[in-house]
């Protein structure tokens, strides 16, 4: 593949520093986690969004969580087909083969995904409407959310924000979707958990099922 570069500068300075502080001071850890393979209680379903630091969100080490990121979060409806399904497939894994006894789907403020599909369903996205659009098919996931909050009142953002719950909403809906998780999940086996995060403030609300909101946690 001779389209490959060197890694840049920063990041080997970075992971350098990492090794030489981090890594040594932990390095027993490492080697566990490495002979003993890894045995996570939570999985975690965030958006790509950089400004997500999960691990750091809930202080957490190498090992406790497994984590899978897409684009606002989302998670499609179980399908058995020959379309390749990357979020399907982690998800499979986790409750299947590692027992996580926790699925937390992660949404957040000013998600760039949920204002796509906000902007391809109201028209001012055409670009997300075309077949050729990988982002575009993907929000198609968040469309039964937009008709949902398509006519509350309120400006641009407040909508938006109530489309950040409902990808958190529809996600949710749709794992139960999946044989091994509703199963898992009428078993007692495995709990799941819908939180939005305010990335300015810091905040984080968690969804409550029996008041049918999100309130502060």
């Amino acid at each position: 593949m001779h389209h490959a570069k060197p890694l840049p500068r920063f990041l080997v300075q970075r992971y350098k520093g990492w090794k030489a502080t981090q890594f040594e001071e932990n390095k027993s850890w490492y080697s566990r986690l490495a002979d003993e393979g890894q045995r996570p209680r939570t999985m975690i379903i965030s958006c790509c969004d950089s400004r997500v630091h999960v691990t750091s969100i809930f202080g957490a080490d190498s090992g406790e969580f497994f984590i899978h990121r897409n684009i606002a979060n989302l998670v499609p409806p179980f399908e058995v087909s020959k379309t390749i399904h990357g979020t399907s497939a982690a998800i499979e894994y986790a409750v299947t083969a590692l027992k996580v006894s926790n699925l937390v789907v992660l949404g957040h403020s000013k998600c760039g995904g949920v204002q796509g599909c906000y902007e391809m369903c109201t028209g001012e996205a055409p670009q997300l409407q075309e077949a050729s659009s990988f982002v575009g098919r993907w929000m198609d996931i968040l469309k039964p959310g937009f008709e949902r909050i398509e006519k509350n009142e309120g400006d641009k953002q407040a909508k938006l924000t109530a489309l950040e719950h409902e990808s958190i909403l529809v996600s949710l809906e749709n794992l139960m979707t999946f044989p091994f998780v509703k199963e898992a999940v009428e078993s007692g086996q495995l709990s799941l958990h819908g939180l939005w995060h305010e990335i300015g403030s810091g905040s984080l609300e968690c969804y409550d099922a029996d008041k049918k909101e999100f309130t502060r946690v």
